[in-house]
């Protein structure tokens, strides 16, 4: 299969790529980081095909895309919108705009960019797979995920409206919503590199990691054409729902 990921740079897109590639896969990466992407093709060799540019950027995609080979482009068996961020955990009167805007850009926009430009090319072969990697935090709220968990709630609507809008086509949406994730450059990034921060956020906690994730992709990709897995959630066993707050001033 032809697999485009976005977001192989780190994390869940970077452990997706190097098993699909075991797994006898083609895989076309994307991520903002040259040398990143660099490393990861002398690692995995000619079937990795490494796509540099910001998903968020409409002419960069575009750019990137024109320059793929077409019967590559136009033969995609699985597209895993995996690229994605959090900033900041402050409440929202307290956030800083560039990193909601951030958020927005790569999260929805990026994703909807992305989808909208490999999209056709499933529908006209009449067969293809789209991973939308979501979140829990798009299904419940929690402190300081203002515009991180909309942006997710954004991505798991998305995917079910694709799939109403590809009623009788052969072209399957699953959309993906891990829990706690650990093993990633998330809570780094989402703490603008502040590490102690971010390693107290897995202290005595069994996480998910990026091999649990790859599995369920490789799994959803193995399943048969006539099957569409609709949402997949997944928690560690020690996260659960977040109780209802009542503020007693």
């Amino acid at each position: 299969m032809n697999i485009f990921i976005t977001g192989v740079t780190s994390g869940f897109g970077k452990q997706i790529a190097i098993d699909c590639i075991k797994n006898g896969h083609a895989v076309i990466g994307t991520g903002r980081r040259l040398d990143k992407l660099t490393a990861l093709k002398n690692e995995l060799g000619e079937r990795f095909i490494p796509l540099a540019f910001d998903i968020g950027n409409l002419d960069e995609l575009n750019t990137a895309l024109a320059g793929l080979d077409k019967a590559i482009l136009h033969n995609i068996d699985v597209l895993v919108n995996n690229a994605g961020l959090a900033l900041g955990l402050e409440p929202a009167h307290q956030t800083d705009m560039n990193d909601w805007q951030t958020m927005i850009n790569t999260n929805t926009l990026g994703l909807a960019q992305m989808t909208h430009a490999i999209l056709p090319f499933m529908v006209a072969k009449d067969d293809g797979l789209i991973i939308n990697v979501s979140s829990t935090a798009g299904n419940y709220p929690y402190f300081g995920a203002n515009v991180y968990g909309a942006t997710k709630a954004f991505v798991t609507q998305f995917s079910l409206n694709l799939r109403a809008d590809l009623v009788g086509k052969n072209v399957r949406v699953t959309n993906l919503e891990p829990g706690l994730c650990g093993g990633t450059e998330f809570s780094n990034v989402r703490f603008h590199g502040d590490d102690n921060k971010a390693k107290q956020v897995y202290e005595n906690v069994a996480f998910i990691t990026p091999k649990d994730i790859s599995n369920m992709v490789l799994w959803l990709i193995s399943q048969p054409k006539h099957i569409n897995i609709n949402r997949l959630e997944v928690m560690p066993t020690m996260q659960t729902f977040a109780g209802l707050t009542v503020f007693k001033g």
